[in-house]
C-alpha cells in the first residue's frame, strides 16, 4: 500500500511515527510523512518520504501555553494559528496523499484528513496520543476536571468532539474565503452514516498505563506506544560536543535527575528555572536540564548539566528520575525508562497525563505549573525518590518493555485497510 500519514505539533506528535513509518516500511509498504518543516532532518535521516508543512509549531507552543488549562482558549488558538497556515496545509495534504491508497491522520488533521479520504474513496484511520474522540465514562475529556459522574464524564468528550468540528468548519471556511478556495462539504470522521462506518482510531499509549475503557466503541483499539527497539537507541543525530558533555557528566558523580519541559514555551521560564535549580540543591540531587524549545540556558556545572536536547531512551535509563511537562511523548519515555516521573503540567492534556502518572503509583501528585514552589517541588522528589515510587515505576517500566505498540498497530493498520 501506499500509505500517508498526517501528524502536526512538537517532537512528541512526531516521533511516534518514525518507528511506525519504518515498521511499516519493512512490510513493504511506501509510506509518506507530512509533518512541520522544522523536523525535516528528523524525518530524513531515518530515510522516510518527508513533505514539510507550513507553519511554525513552537510558536503554537506559546499560544496553547498563554491559554493554560483553559479547553475554549486551547481550541480558539489552535484555529487561529490554522487559519493562519490553512491554505498551505490544505495543498501540502493534497500532495503528500496523491498517491495514498490509505490515510493515517492525528487529531490535527482529523476533519481534513478524513475529508479527503473520503473525496479520494479511500480509507482513513485516526491515531491518537491522548484520548480525544474516544468517549468513556472513566474519565472526562483530558482539558477538564474529573466530574465523578459517568454520565458528566462521557458527555464531555461528546461535546468536546463537537465543538471540534464546529471549529473546524468555521475555520476552513475563514480559510476558504481569504485564500479564494471552492467551497468544500467538510465530513466528522467519527461520526456513522449509511456510506461509511465511522473511521477507526488506534490509541497510541500503553494498556499498563490506560487500559482501555469497558465502554470504548469497537473501532477503538488501545495498540501500546510506539517506540524503535532499544537496542537501536544512539547519539549519531547529535553533535560531538553534546555527546561528550553528556558522557562526562554522567560519568563524573551520581545518577542525576533529568528535567525536559520539551516544546514547552512559558512566559515564567526564568521562575521556573530557579525553582528547579533550588530543589535540586536543597535534595542534593546532580541535574540534566534539556532546554528545548525554552531560552533559558546556564553554565554547566559538576552537577548541572545544561543542554538542548537528548534522545530519551537513550538518557533517561542513566538517570535515577525525570521532571518534565507530562507531554504524551515525554510521558511514555519515563514510564518506558522505568524510573519516577514527577510531572508539572503547563497546558492541553498535561495534568490529564500528570494525574494518571500518580494512580498508577510511577511518580507524586502533578504539580501545576502556576503553582511550582521550591517547597513542592522539593516534597515530590523526596517522595519520588521513596522505595515504594521507584519500584512501582520500574514495575510498570517493565511492562511497557514488554508491549509491542508498533506491532499491534501494524496489524490493525493492515487488517482494516486491505480488508476495507
Amino acid at each position: 500500500m501506499n500509505i500517508t500519514i498526517l501528524t502536526y505539533g512538537s517532537r512528541g506528535d512526531v516521533q511516534p511515527f518514525l518507528p511506525l513509518s519504518i515498521g511499516l516500511m519493512n512490510r513493504g509498504h511506501k509510506v509518506t510523512l507530512a509533518a512541520p518543516s522544522r523536523f525535516k532532518n528528523l524525518i530524513e535521516e531515518h530515510k522516510i518520504n518527508f513533505i514539510p508543512l507550513a507553519g511554525d509549531p513552537e510558536d503554537l507552543s506559546r499560544k496553547l501555553n498563554d491559554a493554560g488549562y483553559n479547553f475554549i482558549k486551547q481550541i480558539s488558538e489552535l484555529m487561529r494559528h490554522a487559519v493562519e497556515i490553512g491554505a498551505d496545509i490544505f495543498r501540502q495534504t493534497e500532495i503528500a496523499s496523491q498517491n495514498a491508497d490509505l490515510i493515517i491522520h492525528t487529531f490535527a488533521h482529523a476533519v481534513g484528513a478524513h475529508t479527503l479520504a473520503r473525496e479520494k474513496n479511500i480509507p482513513d484511520i485516526h491515531i491518537q496520543t491522548f484520548p480525544m474522540f474516544t468517549p468513556t465514562g472513566n474519565y472526562p475529556n483530558v482539558t477538564m476536571p474529573n466530574f465523578g459522574n459517568r454520565f458528566l464524564n462521557h458527555l464531555s468528550h461528546t461535546l468536546s468532539a463537537r465543538i471540534t468540528f464546529l471549529t473546524a468548519k468555521i475555520g476552513f471556511e475563514q480559510v476558504r474565503r481569504k485564500a479564494g478556495l471552492p467551497k468544500r462539504k467538510l465530513f466528522f470522521p467519527f461520526d456513522e452514516t449509511p456510506l461509511r462506518s465511522s473511521t477507526p482510531i488506534l490509541c497510541a499509549w500503553s494498556p499498563t498505563f490506560l487500559p482501555p475503557s469497558s465502554d470504548f466503541a469497537p473501532r477503538v483499539h488501545v495498540t501500546g506506544y510506539y517506540f524503535f527497539p532499544l537496542e537501536s537507541a544512539n547519539l549519531l543525530a547529535y553533535s560531538q560536543e553534546q555527546v561528550l558533555a553528556l558522557q562526562n557528566f554522567l560519568k563524573n558523580g551520581k545518577p542525576p535527575i533529568c528535567i525536559s519541559f520539551g516544546s514547552m514555551v512559558n512566559k515564567d521560564a526564568k521562575r521556573i528555572d530557579e525553582i528547579v535549580r533550588e530543589a535540586l540543591k536543597q535534595t542534593n540531587n546532580r541535574g540534566i536540564i534539556l532546554s528545548g524549545w525554552g531560552a533559558i540556558k546556564h553554565e554547566s556545572t559538576n552537577d548541572l548539566l545544561y543542554i538542548k536536547s537528548a534522545p530519551h531512551d537513550w538518557l533517561l535509563p542513566k538517570c535515577k528520575m525525570i521532571i518534565h511537562h507530562g507531554g504524551a511523548g515525554t510521558t511514555s519515555a519515563g514510564l518506558l525508562a522505568g524510573i519516577p516521573n514527577i510531572v508539572v503540567p503547563f497546558t492541553a492534556d498535561q495534568p490529564f497525563w500528570g494525574n494518571n502518572v500518580y494512580k498508577i503509583g510511577a511518580g507524586p501528585k502533578p504539580i501545576l505549573v502556576k503553582h511550582l514552589s521550591v517547597e513542592r517541588l522539593v516534597n515530590a522528589i523526596v517522595e519520588a525518590e521513596s522505595d515504594a515510587v521507584r519500584k512501582q515505576a520500574q514495575i510498570v517500566g517493565q511492562k511497557i518493555r514488554s508491549e509491542d505498540g508498533v506491532g499491534e498497530a501494524i496489524r490493525w493498520i493492515e487488517s482494516y485497510a486491505l480488508g476495507a
